[in-house]
């Protein structure tokens, strides 16, 4: 499945069980060798009912993700589609604490969109920042040779936002490389780069933490959102349009919860071997 364009594995662990997650996603993840996907998302149950459910995600590189706000939607869609729910909102256990998704469907009662509360953001974060205040913003950095100035903002997985005059002009892969593992970021770090365009939208490239240059990461809208609005490039609603498409985001001033709404298809449904390093 994919939500703007970044696309993960989705695998019911109601069904099949995956007992070594990070080897798998590293082997189904390869393009060339694997399915090819930005990584592995494991859905399960979260006690009785149908409103509650599980998620983990794995990155292609194995490692373990907090969030990722694409999924979530795509989450919800499967599991409406399928049958496995028919309520429109469902609440996503997460390691970055329980979300609520607020299914948006069409006329044939398939899930055309999906709102994610994303909680609040944290503009400072001693674990994620290693300076005295663990905040950065607005804040210069330097890194492979050059200096970049940004803000940190965590939705649960930390993000360094970058604004610039012409995004075009951005070498991503080497910039961003070069940001993630930056040692003021300790956990390493999600790269945003952002450029306001004229009609107030966000145009947004991201490097994601163990996956590289993706064509979109719902976290990493979010950030951007905040970022602009903490810095006055934006208010607290705005469009971010990635490489896979657009996302609206809300900041709301009511409860500061961020909202994420956009959309969520399927690509294919098939059978896959379970990697050598996954058998028992």
């Amino acid at each position: 499945m994919h939500g703007a364009g970044n696309d993960y594995i989705y695998v019911d662990t109601s069904i099949y069980r995956i007992s070594n997650p990070q080897a798998v996603a590293k082997a189904w993840s390869r393009p060339h060798t694997g399915i090819g996907s930005d990584g592995l998302v494991l859905i399960g149950r979260s006690g009785t009912g149908d409103t509650g459910f599980t998620m983990r995600i794995f990155n292609a590189d194995g490692s373990e993700a907090l969030m990722c706000g694409n999924a979530a939607r795509c989450i919800g869609k499967y599991l409406y589609d399928k049958g496995i729910t028919r309520k429109k909102e469902i609440r996503l256990h997460t390691l970055s604490g329980m979300k609520t998704l607020r299914l948006h469907t069409r006329k044939d009662d398939t899930v055309d969109s999906v709102t994610v509360d994303m909680l609040e953001p944290a503009l400072s974060d001693k674990t994620k920042v290693g300076n005295e205040e663990g905040r950065l913003t607005e804040a210069a950095i330097e890194a492979d040779g050059r200096k970049y100035t940004g803000t940190f903002v965590s939705m649960g997985n930390p993000h360094f936002v970058v604004f610039t005059d012409n995004i075009s002009s951005c070498d991503i892969a080497r910039s961003g490389a070069a940001l993630e593992r930056h040692p003021i970021f300790p956990e390493r770090c999600n790269i945003e780069f952002a450029e306001v365009l004229p009609d107030g939208d966000i145009r947004t490239r991201v490097w994601e933490r163990g996956s590289g240059i993706t064509l979109a990461c719902g976290t990493g809208a979010c950030a951007t959102a905040v970022a602009a609005a903490v810095t006055g490039r934006a208010g607290r609603r705005c469009g971010i349009v990635m490489d896979g498409g657009r996302l609206e985001i809300e900041w709301n001033e009511t409860d500061n919860h961020v909202y994420m709404t956009g959309p969520a298809e399927f690509v294919f449904e098939g059978q896959a071997d379970i990697p050598q390093e996954d058998r028992p």
